[in-house]
């Protein structure tokens, strides 16, 4: 295997072609393929730290899968009084943002195409791309579903590419194979690689070096840096500390003393220092989903239908990672917005909707069926580990064949889409859902299944 081209003589390449992947001259086109999309950067074939998010992962799988809403904003969440869930770009610019109510969602933006959404399917998706990523390095430490830090350290003898190489090609292959886009952060810790990939969205590869790190950052606010809430920057900015060139005139002492854990992790993110390891093992807690209601629902068969709704989105997320649970949670909010939480803890670990759902259904029926109404509902499942296996009910001696049916139906779905296969409780959710967002939604907003 031939080692990339140099430049000039005994000094590594500077310049990176975006469409083959190949490493160019002191040039402005490529020497492979003529292309003009070339990264130029002094230190583009020494880092090896990556950060890779999908673009607008769901609306990008939507628009995939629906070219005719391809050029349109698109929502993807649930009823008027739910969440958006993702926003894609179009979308994003009339300010519609991730978590925002649907209500105000659909008043900034009247003519966004709504979509209910697939957990299943996008979990199958960036199932796909997690593997793709696994096939550069086993380094891959995912942060969701649709994104990821790499360490490519020492894949260079592997393949016979710089991590830049190696993730040029990632990239285009994601593109062609999955049919959405990534955008890539490369730096040499992890803080300055996830903060890379921002800077070029969407479809993008921006590179942070050793070089040029400490001058950008300095100039950037306090607010800039991940995990730097609005609470904290009003802290900061009330000591003068207003930018990241101000953080680095204090001592990491004078930090910790005034600002706690928080103020010294920001003082080394302020100098650029994160040493922390791409870790492949995930630490996740726990696996949930929860939904809120249209109109606030006191019935217990009505409450039962959401939780079974809840319950199969918790399981899908949960068989996508891998993991099984021995707590069941069950989250209710009242119509006061008043939470409740009940939990449950069983003698083995489960992943199955079906299973979910039969721990949790005595939880809800002792709180369903009163005077008190319900906006919100959710299920959960925590003390994860590796599934161990579906273990039957003994005292319910149809759990087994539930049990493979919902298996049977997940390689469906993950095939044929979410519809593919249903129960009766789902059909009759899903005939619920349809008349309610008939009801009470917008005319204006086209809806897409």
């Amino acid at each position: 295997m031939s080692a990339p081209p140099p430049d000039q003589a005994g000094q590594e390449p500077t310049r990176l072609c975006r469409d083959c992947g190949d490493h160019c001259r002191q040039s402005e086109i490529c020497h492979t393929c003529g292309s003009r999309n070339i990264i130029v950067h002094a230190e583009i074939s020494s880092l090896f730290i990556a950060h890779v998010d999908c673009d607008a992962f769901y609306c990008s799988v939507e628009k995939r899968d629906n070219p005719a809403i391809r050029d349109k904003p698109v929502i993807v969440g649930g009823g008027r009084r739910g969440v958006v869930s993702a926003a894609c770009y179009h979308a994003r610019v009339y300010g519609v943002r991730s978590a925002m109510p649907m209500f105000k969602a659909l008043q900034l933006c009247p003519d966004a195409v709504v979509v209910k959404g697939s957990m299943n399917k996008y979990a199958y998706e960036g199932g796909r791309i997690r593997e793709m990523m696994k096939r550069l390095t086993p380094l891959v430490e995912p942060l969701s579903i649709d994104e990821a830090f790499l360490d490519l350290t020492g894949t260079e003898r592997l393949h016979g590419k710089t991590p830049a190489q190696s993730l040029v090609k990632l990239q285009n292959d994601i593109l062609k194979d999955v049919g959405v886009t990534v955008s890539i952060g490369l730096s040499y810790n992890k803080f300055l690689a996830k903060t890379a990939s921002d800077l070029d969205k969407p479809n993008g590869f921006a590179i942070l070096g050793h070089a040029d790190a400490q001058e950008f950052l300095a100039k950037q606010s306090v607010g800039f840096v991940y995990g730097i809430g609005p609470a904290f920057v009003s802290k900061l900015e009330k000591f003068g500390l207003r930018t990241i060139e101000d953080v680095r005139k204090r001592s990491d002492q004078e930090m910790a003393e005034r600002f706690g854990d928080n103020g010294l992790r920001l003082a080394r993110l302020a100098r650029g220092e994160d040493h922390r390891r791409v870790n492949p093992v995930s630490d996740r807690k726990s696996v949930s989903a929860e939904t809120t209601f249209n109109t606030d629902i006191s019935e217990a068969e009505a409450l039962k239908d959401k939780l079974w709704q809840v319950c199969l989105k918790t399981a899908d997320r949960s068989k996508a990672k891998n993991l099984a649970g021995r707590v069941v949670t069950l989250k209710l909010k009242t119509s006061q917005f008043k939470s409740i939480t009940r939990r449950r803890t069983l003698p083995q670990p489960i992943q199955l909707a079906d299973a979910i759902f039969s721990a949790l259904e005595p939880l809800l029926e002792s709180e369903a069926g009163g005077s008190t109404a319900y906006r919100l509902i959710g299920a959960g499942i925590s003390d994860l580990s590796e599934p161990v296996g579906d273990i039957a009910d003994m005292l319910d001696q149809k759990s087994a064949k539930r049990g493979a049916a919902e298996r049977a139906s997940d390689v469906a779905r993950a095939k044929f889409g979410a519809d593919a296969v249903t129960t009766g409780r789902g059909l009759r959710l899903r005939y619920a859902q349809e008349k309610n967002a008939a009801e009470s939604l917008p005319s204006k907003p086209k809806f897409n299944d």
